[in-house]
């Protein structure tokens, strides 16, 4: 018998937000832990081609894949629910699927047709869910952005009510992420956004068969029994999702509590196999009771004030605290606050510092003197892109007394750019999907913290960057004390910094975050994290 790949598409209603990556996430892990081969998508409605170009204040972080993709967010929830790597397949825009309608219709590809939204937008929709389809997926799972009634989701909505038709009702599945407000006045829960919801779906063809409603607190039999019967789902098949307490990795467990991926599993008419959950119950509930206290760390950045823009950071230091049995508590505090205010009021108390990624000449100032505070003061110290950056220029500035040290990036006429344009990227004139992006490898000394933090003399790690360190001033530098214990053999671009004299302090050029997970820490988190707890005890 002929494999075939079963489809699920997520849909979402009345508004955004409502955690449809994180739900389809969870679901993930559950279809995983029983069994099955599971990969994810995201289709979403804007025109961007990716979220590359973007403003962190309007999309949020921007993911990025082993393969070099620049994606949407909820991709690192798939990852890290489910282990899982994503790829270029795995997240779609409309400005690419328009791309590629346009790029063949220049080439003669439709034979003279008027090309139009219906069908050739929805077929190029359609083959980019088949990306996915292979002989070692069981199980495709497809989110689409928006809700529904958007006029931009209605071509992704038109290809998934044709794809379920094409491949069948034992094959394919709706799930519907709907809204059940609590409206404070009246004292209860409404149904009716929902309602009103599942009737836009309808309109256009697609039934959901299943409704999972996001709600403030659990809803009773009254509210499951009336959205059965108005938007005619089986009422066993109306699973509620309230806000979770602790934290959002509780989330498989609450849906497997109502048997949620054994429903699925019979609708797509499929063997439901024995579930195990043990190892992510016990990280949970490192999770919430941990065994060694507390540890605050601060967070200093420039996209602060949007907690999704930093989204992968936080989750890493959290993974960090449940390796090392503790909670992580953060101090999110923008740079330019340090800039104004001063280092020492803003970071007082804390038991380590992390400066993340950035784009741009605003707060650096601020991040440069976060530096130098950390690194007198003998704080833990971990810097991620642009903070291991800002590590160098401020170690060159205030140790190797390099007057005017900048990153060509902030002072194209610095008189010692400690921090250059890559040569790779000299002649690049488009800015999207053009900065060094993906996985690639790195070489780490003997003897140094990050030989000891990975356990290994060889990783791989995910870049997004354009500006790198420049070797002309790397004797100078490690003449002060500086070590570079990591370097990138294709090309010799510098990718860890350290100085060894400091209880941690460590830069790197790539971004671990997006390759840690709740079940395993990245290295170098696990021992930031590990250093915090030592220098909250002294």
């Amino acid at each position: 018998m002929a494999h075939v790949t079963k489809h699920i598409f997520v849909t979402g209603g009345v508004v955004s937000s409502l955690g449809k990556g994180l739900t389809s996430a969870a679901i993930a892990l559950l279809l995983e832990r029983r069994g099955y081969r599971v990969r994810l998508q995201k289709m979403d409605p804007y025109l961007n081609v990716d979220p590359g170009t973007m403003s962190p204040y309007q999309h949020g972080e921007v993911y990025v894949t082993e393969d070099g993709t620049e994606t949407d967010l909820d991709l690192g929830h798939y990852e890290r629910f489910t282990g899982i790597p994503c790829s270029r397949a795995s997240n779609f825009t409309t400005g690419r699927i328009y791309s590629a309608v346009i790029s063949r219709e220049r080439a003669g590809g439709y034979l003279g047709k008027t090309v139009q939204v219906i069908p050739h937008v929805t077929d190029e929709i359609k083959k980019a869910i088949r990306e996915l389809d292979a002989a070692d997926v069981d199980i495709v799972i497809t989110e689409v952005g928006g809700t529904a009634g958007d006029i931009e989701s209605l071509p992704y909505l038109e290809a998934i009510r044709q794809f379920r038709q094409e491949i069948g009702r034992d094959n394919g599945l709706f799930i519907h992420i709907t809204l059940v407000p609590f409206i404070k006045a009246a004292g209860e829960l409404k149904t009716k956004p929902s309602q009103q919801s599942v009737g836009i779906l309808r309109t256009i063809g697609i039934v959901p068969d299943i409704l999972i409603c996001r709600c403030e607190q659990p809803m009773n039999e009254e509210h499951k029994d009336k959205l059965a019967l108005f938007c005619n789902v089986d009422r066993e098949l109306v699973i509620d999702e309230p806000d979770v307490e602790n934290s959002i990795y509780e989330v498989p467990i609450d849906l497997a509590r109502q048997d949620l991926d054994v429903y699925i599993l019979e609708k797509l008419a499929l063997h439901v196999n024995s579930l195990d959950l043990k190892q992510w119950k016990a990280m949970v509930r490192t999770l919430i009771a941990p065994r060694r206290g507390e540890v605050e760390i601060a967070v200093v950045g420039k996209y602060i004030s949007l907690r999704d823009a930093y989204k992968s950071i936080y989750e890493a230091l959290t993974h960090g605290g449940i390796a090392n049995n503790c909670r992580v508590k953060v101090r999110m505090i923008e740079s330019e606050a340090i800039q104004d205010q001063g280092p020492a009021r803003l970071l007082a108390g804390v038991a380590g510092i992390l400066v993340p990624g950035g784009f741009g000449d605003r707060g650096i100032e601020g991040m440069l003197r976060t530096v130098q505070y950390a690194r007198t003061r003998g704080i833990p110290f971990f810097g991620i892109c642009l903070g291991m950056q800002c590590a160098v220029i401020e170690f060159a500035r205030n140790v190797c007394k390099l007057g005017g040290a900048n990153s060509t990036e902030f002072d194209k006429d610095s008189p010692a750019p400690v921090i250059d344009l890559m040569e790779e990227q000299q002649r690049v004139r488009d800015l999207g999907g053009t900065m060094r992006l993906g996985s690639y490898p790195c070489t780490l000394a003997e003897g140094t913290l990050a030989r000891k933090s990975y356990g290994a003399a060889r990783i791989r790690e995910r870049h997004r960057h354009r500006y790198e360190f420049n070797n002309a001033f790397r004797a100078k530098l490690e003449g002060r004390g500086m070590r570079f214990s990591g370097i990138c053999p294709e090309g010799e671009l510098v990718e860890i910094v350290e100085l060894p004299k400091h209880p941690w302090f460590l830069g790197c050029q790539f971004h671990p975050e997006f390759q840690s997970t709740p079940l395993k820490a990245h290295p170098l988190f696990r021992a930031f994290i590990g250093a915090a707890l030592k220098k909250r005890k002294r």
